[in-house]
């Protein structure tokens, strides 16, 4: 049997006072191999650091973080870098694209710390471009694209590495309706493809495009029917 993509367990995250904050309150989730989430919840609800943990740039205070069935709470930080170069791609709502590196360039770059042989890495990277349907701006600079391209440069880059999970952080946040819906249908494409997809947004319309949605408020998950 497959292990889940996810399995969280009891996880509370508190930051320091005075007065400590609990930005997560015992949370558990299990996010299963191919599954879409979104994860929808108003601006300091604990979105933020939700996707921290889950994508293993923050440690819970209490409780355990499963990946792939591998127990996260034990690693160092070495360990847990390497964990993420290889097992979760990022999209983040301002794009993060190096702004003096070609098109190409910048989707190239993960490679360099997921484990691809050199060999193999501009074929997957012109691969990656054209599957979100950038194969004609290869040697452009970021700044000559449109928010809309910047984005799907920035999925092609998170999908290279081919990570089991992909976390995607107000992924149209900076776009408009017309380009939003043409970035989530690709999302949805890869995830169709079997790419475990999870949506974390303040948009409800976004959300409810996922076949599971969950609501974060005050630290605490609901799955919504």
């Amino acid at each position: 049997m497959t292990d889940p993509v996810v399995e969280i367990r009891d996880v509370t995250r508190s930051f320091p006072g005075p007065p400590e904050v609990q930005a997560l309150k015992g949370i558990n989730l299990t996010i299963e191999p191919g599954d879409y989430v979104g994860i929808v919840g108003p601006s300091g609800s604990g979105k933020s650091t939700m996707l921290n943990i889950l994508g293993l740039l923050d440690r819970p205070t209490v409780g355990e973080y499963k990946l792939s069935g591998a127990l996260t709470s034990n690693l160092s930080e070495d360990d847990r870098a390497a964990a993420r170069a290889r097992f979760i791609g990022f999209v983040f709502q301002s794009f993060h694209l190096m702004p003096r590196r070609t098109v190409l360039d910048n989707v190239l770059m993960p490679m360099l710390y997921s484990g691809v042989p050199r060999r193999e890495r501009d074929d997957r990277a012109r691969e990656a471009l054209d599957r979100v349907g950038l194969s004609h701006r290869v040697d452009f600079l970021p700044g000559s694209l449109s928010g809309g391209e910047r984005q799907r440069v920035a999925v092609a880059r998170a999908v290279v590495s081919r990570p089991k999970l992909l976390l995607a952080d107000e992924p149209t946040g900076n776009l408009d309706q017309r380009t939003s819906g043409e970035v989530m249908e690709l999302f949805e494409e890869l995830n169709a493809d079997g790419l475990t997809l999870v949506i974390i947004t303040h948009d409800q319309h976004v959300a409810d495009r996922a076949r599971r949605r969950i609501e974060i408020r005050d630290g605490r998950l609901t799955e919504l029917a």
